[in-house]
This record gives structure tokens, C-alpha cells and sequence, in this order.
């Protein structure tokens, strides 16, 4: 992808792109500047990877997923609006293809990392924990356990999580309070309290 070429033509220079909002750049980016997409692709790849790589079990398979993203803001830019936040927009587009996914090959297993014998004591006891809140995540009705993770891992507002699940916003808040319930129940026999603490008591952020 030649993310590196611009039109000298543009509104927005390449210098004074970063500093602007991501709605500034995806308009910008609409009107023809690449330099506004290169910024918006430095900020959100990592991002947007994370949130295929707790979703999909193969490696390979969530950049594929990262990659089809951006191809779909790419060839979508000519229709976009600035009428809600672009992380909002972009998250959307992620879901999209990630539930076309799930359906094309049926996936089952979610989560990742098999316990290393050969990890460190201390590494271990976090790893074992990692695994059992992953394991108690996939126990979770399948939208409340988006809703948790959009909110906890991805630390999307509750707006921006209603919006993309097509929830309303009361709703939402009452699956999430249901979600991290039920979480803390599943985490209650197994994990220490901290380890449940982390994702069922985080500090609200609307």
C-alpha cells in the first residue's frame, strides 16, 4: 500500500496533519490527501490488530483482518461522514468483519496462549490467570462478552459501544452490569480477587 505519497495539492499539509483529530484527517483523507490516512494508519494499527489478536486464534489470520479493515475505510472514504467519532466508525468496520469471519469459518476457539512449562514461576501465575479470565469470557452470552471486552480491553465509551452493537444506550449499561456479574461469579472459584478486579471494577468512563 503506498501509504507514503501525497498530493501537494491537498488542504491539509503533511506537517500539520498530525495535528489534527481523526475526523479532520478522514475528511481530509475523503478530499484525496494520503498523507491523512498515513496518520491515521500509524495511530490505529496497533490498536485495531490488538483487537483482532483477542478475537482470533491465528496470528496471520487477525492482521489478514487488520489489513481488510483499513482496505474497507480505503474504499469507503468517498462515502464517509464526520457525523460520529472515526474511532467509532473504525471499531464498526472491524465488528463487520469480524462477525464475516466467525461465520466463514465457524470459529470456536477465541482466545490464545497455551501454558509455558518452561515460563518463569512469577510469569506463569500470571499467564495461568490470563487464561482463566479468558476462559470465564468465552462462558459469557456472545454480545455481553463484546460489550466487556469493547469496554475493558478496547476502553470504548458507552456510546461508541452502543453504536457499533446496534444497542441502545440503557440497554448496553445494563448487559455490561450483567456481563461483569456474571464474570465475577465465573472468576469467584478460580482467580484471585485481583485478577477479577481488574476487568469487573475498572473505573467507569462514560
Amino acid at each position: 500500500m503506498p501509504l507514503g505519497m501525497s498530493d501537494p495539492r491537498e488542504d491539509v499539509p503533511p506537517d500539520s496533519s498530525v495535528e489534527q483529530t481523526d475526523e479532520q484527517l478522514m475528511v481530509a483523507f475523503a478530499r484525496g490527501s494520503a498523507d491523512a490516512f498515513d496518520v491515521l494508519f500509524r495511530r490505529y494499527r496497533q490498536p485495531i490488530y490488538a483487537f483482532f489478536r483477542r478475537r482470533v486464534a491465528d496470528v496471520s489470520a487477525a492482521e489478514e483482518l487488520a489489513q481488510e479493515t483499513f482496505l474497507a475505510v480505503l474504499q469507503s472514504a468517498a462515502t464517509y461522514q464526520a457525523c460520529a467519532l472515526f474511532r467509532t466508525y473504525l471499531y464498526a468496520i472491524g465488528f463487520r468483519i469480524l462477525r464475516s469471519y466467525r461465520r466463514k469459518f465457524a470459529i470456536r476457539a477465541m482466545f490464545w496462549k497455551p501454558l509455558d512449562a518452561t515460563s518463569e514461576p512469577a510469569a506463569r501465575a500470571a499467564l495461568e490467570t490470563e487464561i482463566e479470565v479468558r476462559r470465564a469470557l468465552k462462558k459469557l452470552d456472545g454480545t455481553e462478552r463484546e460489550i466487556l471486552m469493547l469496554r475493558e480491553f478496547e476502553q470504548l465509551s458507552y456510546a461508541e459501544i452502543a453504536g457499533i452493537l446496534g444497542l441502545p444506550l440503557n440497554t448496553m449499561r445494563t448487559r455490561l452490569f450483567r456481563a461483569r456479574g456474571a464474570l465475577r461469579e465465573l472468576l469467584a472459584a478460580r482467580a484471585p480477587a485481583s485478577a477479577s478486579e481488574k476487568i469487573v471494577h475498572s473505573e467507569e468512563r462514560a
